[in-house]
C-alpha cells in the first residue's frame, strides 16, 4: 500500500532514501536548504551521485521537496537523515538535529513511525524513547558510499533494522521492495545492537585503511615496493584484495566521526585496538607530511580536496590534515578544487586556473592519481597504487 513518507535531510543518505522509496510511495523531502529543495523539485540532484541524477531525470518518482516543517504532520512515516557530527567537547555525537525532528514530529503527529537513519551514539534510541515516552522511534543504520548512495540502496549488502515489532518489518520491506537486488539479507535487532553494528562496521573499515597505510609507511621507510607487499598479503583469501589502496588517511562523512564515537562509547570498557585506529590515522598524516618535506618544496599544490571520484564531499578529508602540517612548517600551500567557490580555503589560496596551479606548484599532492595530472606526473606526490578509492 502506498504510504506518505517524509524524509528529513537532503544529503547522501536522505536523498538516496527519498529516491528509492518514491518509486512506490508518496515521498516529500524536507530540508532547510532552499537551493537543494529547488534542485530536487526541478528533477536535478544537489549532490554528486550519478544514479540519483539519472533517477530524478528519467524515472516516474512520486517525489517533491519542501522547506516547510508542517509537512511532518501529514506523514505516515518520517525518516530522519540529518547530519550528526562528533563533538570533542562532549565526547559524543551532536544529535540536536535528530532530537529536534523527533520532538517536532511527535508534537504534531504522535501516531507516526519515526525511523532514524542518521548515525547516533550507542544507547541513543533507548534514551530518547524513555525521555519522550514513545516506542514509535527506531533506528535503521545505512551502509552507503558517497557518490554511490542510491546504487548501494538499489543493491544493498544487507538491511539492518534496530527493532523487532511489525513496523520494523514493514520498513525493511520498503527498502527491500525498492531495491533491484534480490535475496537481500535482513537482520532485526534490538535498538542498541543496531547502533553498535553501524559504528563497529565503519570502525572495521577504518582499521583496514589504517592497516594498509601503515604497511605503506613501512615500505616507504625501508625503500620497499609497497605494491608487491600488498599484492602478496592480499592473495590470502581470508584478507582479499579490497579496501587496500594506500591513501593519506581515512576521512569523509563517516569514518573519522564514527571511530571517535565508538572510542567514546568504550569509556568504561578495556580496549587497545579502537584507540590505536584513531592514533594511526593521525600518525599517517604526520608520515605523509614528513615525506613531502624531505623534497624541500617552496610551494605545495594540493590537487582536489574531495575524498573520492564522483563525490563532492571534502569534509574531514585526510589531505586537509597534511595541509595543516605543511603550513605549520612554513610551507606555502595552494589548492585546486573546482567545488570551492571562495578564493581562500583554511588559509590556502584556491587557484582557479589549472595551468597556473600546475606551473606554480613545486610538488602536487594528490590522494588519487588523475589523468589531468599526466603531463606533470614528475611533480605528483601520491601513495595511490591501484587507481581506485
Amino acid at each position: 500500500m502506498c504510504q506518505k513518507i517524509t524524509v528529513v535531510g537532503l544529503g547522501y543518505v536522505g536523498l538516496s532514501n527519498a529516491v528509492l522509496l518514491a518509486q512506490q510511495h508518496q515521498v516529500v523531502a524536507l530540508d532547510i536548504d532552499a537551493t537543494k529543495v529547488a534542485a530536487v523539485n526541478a528533477k536535478q540532484s544537489p549532490i554528486e551521485d550519478s544514479e540519483i541524477s539519472t533517477y530524478l531525470r528519467d524515472k516516474p518518482l512520486q517525489l517533491s521537496a519542501t522547506t516547510d516543517p508542517n509537512i511532518l504532520a501529514e506523514a505516515d512515516w518520517v525518516i530522519i537523515a540529518t547530519p550528526t557530527d562528533y563533538d570533542p567537547e562532549t565526547n559524543y555525537f551532536n544529535t540536536s538535529s535528530v532530537d529536534s525532528v523527533i520532538a517536532q514530529t511527535l508534537a504534531s503527529n504522535p501516531r507516526c513511525h519515526i525511523v532514524v537513519r542518521s548515525t547516533i551514539p550507542v544507547g541513543y534510541i533507548k534514551k530518547i524513547r524513555a525521555k519522550l515516552a514513545t516506542e514509535r522511534v527506531f533506528f535503521a543504520p545505512e551502509f552507503l558510499r558517497e557518490g554511490r548512495a542510491l546504487y548501494d540502496n538499489l543493491y544493498p549488502s544487507r538491511i539492518v533494522v534496530g527493532e523487532q515489532h511489525e513496523a520494523a518489518r514493514i520498513f525493511a520491506e520498503f527498502l527491500r521492495s525498492g531495491a533491484l537486488k534480490s535475496d537481500v539479507p535482513v537482520q532485526y535487532t534490538e535498538p542498541t545492537e543496531a547502533e553498535a553494528i553501524k559504528l563497529f562496521a565503519n570502525t572495521y573499515l577504518a582499521m583496514r585503511v589504517a592497516f594498509f597505510n601503515e604497511l605503506d609507511s613501512f615500505a616507504m621507510h625501508h625503500g620497499l615496493n609497497a605494491r608487491q607487499l600488498i599484492d602478496g598479503v592480499c592473495l590470502d583469501p581470508r584478507i582479499g584484495g579490497h579496501y587496500n589502496n594506500p591513501s593519506f588517511g581515512y576521512g569523509g562523512y563517516c569514518l573519522p566521526k564514527d571511530t571517535r564515537q565508538l572510542l567514546a562509547n568504550y569509556d568504561k570498557v578495556p580496549q587497545v585496538i579502537i584507540g590505536a585506529i584513531v592514533d594511526a590515522n593521525r600518525m599517517r598524516k604526520d608520515c605523509i607530511a614528513e615525506a613531502i618535506m624531505q623534497r624541500e618544496p617552496q610551494c605545495v599544490g594540493v590537487y582536489r580536496l574531495v575524498m573520492k571520484q564522483g563525490s563532492d564531499n571534502f569534509r574531514a578529508s585526510a589531505v586537509q590534515g597534511v595541509m595543516q602540517r605543511l603550513q605549520a612548517r612554513g610551507i606555502k600551500v595552494i589548492v585546486f578544487e573546482p567545488t570551492v567557490t571562495e578564493t581562500m580555503f583554511n588559509g590556502c589560496e584556491v587557484v582557479k586556473d589549472f595551468c597556473d596551479f600546475k606551473n606554480r606548484s613545486d610538488i602536487i599532492v594528490s590522494n588519487r592519481m588523475s589523468d589531468e595530472l599526466a603531463d606533470v606526473s614528475d611533480k605528483v606526490y601520491t601513495r595511490d597504487i591501484y587507481n581506485n578509492d
